[in-house]
């Protein structure tokens, strides 16, 4: 059976998709490139190209011009896998290592989209950062979130505020839960209040990206956006929705 590869080469990680001929998912892949994109990619695709045979490959994300394929903006490619996989979504939240974008979608089609500036704060590097500085593993981070009962406000639009804040919080004594939680809403308000500034959104609402693997981070959305606990909506493939765009677009567009 023939086989297409997507691959999105962010700025820390590489997710692939293998997708057949039925445009079904086989198989996803989420590493971290750890400063190695190129590497990590051609590793990846050595791995897959042993057990499949590729008809083609598509390439997306931040550092799709490494690996030659089919290039798709991620942009579309995120709002095409939404639309194929999910089309009751209308908008998108999506963060990965040092951006995040929010897109709009109509009946399947893009409408309208934003993203962050250049500063990563309120990007998963940034989460990286705040868990690093407390000792904690990402995962680690992402439980003790879900402990809080009063999290504190934290500033998250600059890391050295947000560095400030806890140090202030740590010296006060507040529990390392409360300061967890307290960093994971103020990324989800300042995504809102600056990705989201002016745009309105539309249910249903989903959370893509590796970030979205983050249960403090899906609460802390769904407290913002005044959801129902469990309503956000989380891909299964939510960290290669872009892989899996990327090939659903270049299919829609081979010829």
């Amino acid at each position: 059976m023939q086989h297409y590869l997507g691959i999105d080469i962010g700025s820390i990680s590489v997710k692939t998709a293998l997708i057949d001929k039925n445009k079904s998912v086989i198989e996803t892949h989420y590493q971290r490139s750890r400063g190695r994109p190129q590497t990590t990619a051609e590793s990846l695709i050595k791995d897959i190209t042993s057990r499949y045979s590729l008809a083609w490959t598509a390439t997306t994300g931040s550092g799709a011009k490494l690996i030659k394929g089919k290039f798709v903006n991620e942009i579309v490619a995120q709002a095409t896998a939404t639309a194929a996989l999910y089309p009751e979504v209308s908008s998108v939240i999506e963060i990965g290592g040092e951006d995040s974008k929010l897109i709009f979608l109509k009946q399947g089609s893009l409408i309208d989209f934003a993203t962050n500036n250049v500063c990563a704060a309120g990007t998963g590097s940034f989460l990286d950062q705040q868990a690093a500085r407390l000792g904690l593993t990402i995962e680690e981070f992402a439980r003790l979130a879900l402990r809080s009962k009063h999290p504190p406000r934290i500033a998250g639009r600059c890391t050295v505020f947000a560095k400030s804040d806890m140090i202030h919080l740590q010296q006060k004594g507040t529990p390392e839960y409360e300061i967890v939680a307290g960093l994971c809403l103020a990324v989800a308000r300042n995504f809102v209040s600056n990705v989201g500034k002016g745009k309105k959104w539309h249910q249903r609402i989903a959370f893509q990206g590796g970030v979205a693997a983050n249960a403090g981070m899906v609460s802390a959305f769904e407290q913002v956006l005044e959801l129902d606990p469990g309503s956000l909506l989380i891909p299964q493939h939510h960290a290669a929705m872009g892989a899996i765009g990327a090939v659903l677009h270049a299919l829609k567009n081979e010829n």
